[in-house]
């Protein structure tokens, strides 16, 4: 067996041993029997070994261990448990470990597949490479004299990253020019911003889009939160938002919550109840708040949401969320790998169990299918602090229901011929746009010509029943063409209707929250006098 083989079979065999799988599995369907024993383990260890050997030595083709092992034997052995225990092969894992760290060390800039080429979608403002002069739209050739053809982006990017202080030397295709621009970037850090976006939207109002739940997010809240001054009113952001740590779930939501309030519990078969209460608490601070919620918000994400409606302390807007509130424990292991195992299940304050059945639905249709789930957990009945009824067992249930905004025939004919960002491109080098840019009548004749030249096909009634669309369509991708992909974000905010909405529903979050506060006052009144 050839040494790769033997070091990932060693993975495995290691694997198994460290999470128990085989005895875990065998008590999980058979409640009623205990866990096989130590030499039961051996023996089925010793069987998947035969089994695997003679796969190797017989198999039609070469056998890739690394696949059959990472990416097959493990992976279909943690999916029959539940559909979050994971396994994370070298690369998978120093990714995760990127992920939580929130930054990681490169050129600076978002990269995506156009036309069968690598091109750059944003430089990250004040980044090596926003600094260098990368632009959007740029093609790249290669990369310390890789040529980039039939490289994935996800190989693209990894080339681009390196250790701090490190030069990568990046050849660059751009639009007007007769031959390839060099670059010669200089590696950074580069920050992974959990709170990618927030700004004042309205007077007195701010907005906040919280990406993730990295180790920084807490800090990055409390930053935005001070930056934007005192508020009358906010919405946060969490669509999208597929969750990460909980500590930092946790202090997020402890940032609008009274001091002492339980935040979240969990518990499991082999872990004690666990609960989590706000230890500094908002200082008062109860302006009305609107929390935006959809089916891609997840885990930590899905915490701060369920706290904030359990208290009553804002308005949960959009569609229910994904529903995953299994615990993973990270462990690591050797050769760079990770186990990430279930190990407890999360309760909002009011006892409501946060995960969705994924009990007899195959993999694929608990993570894409969702259809006729809006209610799967209204079996269980819970009260917030004034006696509102929400419902668990299947994810957050929104107060207000937002319909998510679907895209008709021509947006998206639009978008994948990708006109907004080839638009913006020209746009930007020929009219350099100020931050007053707005898109009139004579912006839409250009977009008309443009649309004409690169043969994208259109109707004066195309752009007339999707005229606002249009209109802010282009608008934000000139701005990220030309200020950056931040102020690009914050002209998508603006005219998000979702987030148009969640604006409107701001008296009815204030109302909401006084009306629970009288509510527990009263009880609290009521139990002093009986004393």
């Amino acid at each position: 067996m050839a040494r790769s083989s033997r070091q990932t079979l060693f993975v495995l065999v290691l694997f198994l041993t460290t999470c128990g799988f085989l005895g875990v599995l065998f008590a999980q369907r058979n409640p009623a029997v205990a866990p096989g024993s130590d030499s039961d383990v051996r023996e089925s260890l010793k069987q998947f070994t035969e089994v695997y050997s003679v796969v190797e030595q017989n198999y039609a083709e070469p056998v890739n261990a690394d696949k059959a092992i990472y990416n097959g034997a493990i992976p279909g052995m943690l999916h029959v448990l539940d559909p979050h225990s994971n396994f994370f092969d070298p690369k998978a894992y120093a990714l995760l470990r990127e992920d939580q760290r929130g930054k990681y060390y490169g050129v600076g800039m978002t990269v995506g597949p156009r036309n069968n080429k690598v091109i750059v979608i944003a430089p990250f403002v004040g980044t090596p490479a926003y600094r260098a002069g990368i632009r959007p739209g740029d093609i790249i050739v290669a990369v310390d004299g890789k040529l980039t053809d039939n490289m994935s982006t996800g190989d693209v990017a990894d080339l681009l990253k390196g250790p701090k202080g490190t030069t990568v030397h990046i050849s660059i295709q751009r639009e007007g020019a007769e031959k390839p621009l060099e670059f010669a970037v200089v590696r950074d850090e580069i920050p992974r911003y959990s709170v990618d976006l927030h700004f004042p939207i309205r007077a007195g109002i701010g907005y906040m889009h919280v990406a993730q739940f990295n180790e920084t997010t807490e800090h990055e809240v409390a930053q935005a939160l001070d930056e934007m001054g005192d508020l009358k009113g906010l919405i946060l952001d969490l669509r999208q938002n597929p969750g990460g740590l909980l500590s930092e779930g946790v202090g997020v939501a402890d940032k609008f919550l009274r001091k002492g309030a339980l935040i979240v519990s969990h518990h499991g078969r082999s872990s004690p109840e666990k609960r989590y209460t706000a230890t500094h608490g908002n200082g008062g601070k109860e302006y009305p708040l609107v929390v935006l919620v959809n089916r891609g918000t997840a885990s930590a994400a899905e915490i701060v949401a369920g706290a904030i409606q359990d208290h009553d302390r804002g308005l949960i807007a959009g569609e229910t969320t994904f529903g995953k509130g299994l615990v993973q424990t990270v462990y690591p292991l050797v050769e760079n790998t990770g186990l990430a195992l279930t190990t407890a299940k999360y309760y909002t304050p009011s006892g409501r169990l946060i995960q969705r059945d994924y009990s007899n639905v195959s993999l694929y249709d608990y993570y894409y299918n969702r259809e006729g789930e809006e209610n799967n957990g209204s079996h269980e009945i819970k009260l917030t602090d004034s006696g509102r009824t929400v419902y668990g067992g299947g994810g957050i249930s929104p107060d207000v229901k937002i319909a998510a905004v679907k895209s008709n025939r021509f947006q998206d004919s639009l978008l994948q011929h990708y006109a907004f960002f080839n638009f913006a491109k020209r746009y930007v080098i020929t009219h350099h746009p100020t931050n007053k840019f707005e898109v009139d009548d004579v912006v839409m004749q250009d977009f008309r010509k443009f649309l004409d030249e690169d043969k994208i096909p259109y109707t004066e009634g195309d752009l007339i029943e999707n005229n606002e669309w249009v209109r802010s369509s282009i608008r934000s991708e000139i701005f990220v063409d030309a200020f950056g992909q931040e102020e690009g974000l914050k002209v998508r905010a603006e005219s998000d209707p979702q987030v148009i909405k969640a604006l409107e529903l701001l008296p009815q979050a204030k109302a909401l929250a006084d009306n629970a506060r009288r509510v527990v006052a009263e009880r609290s009144g009521v139990h002093a006098l009986s004393r």
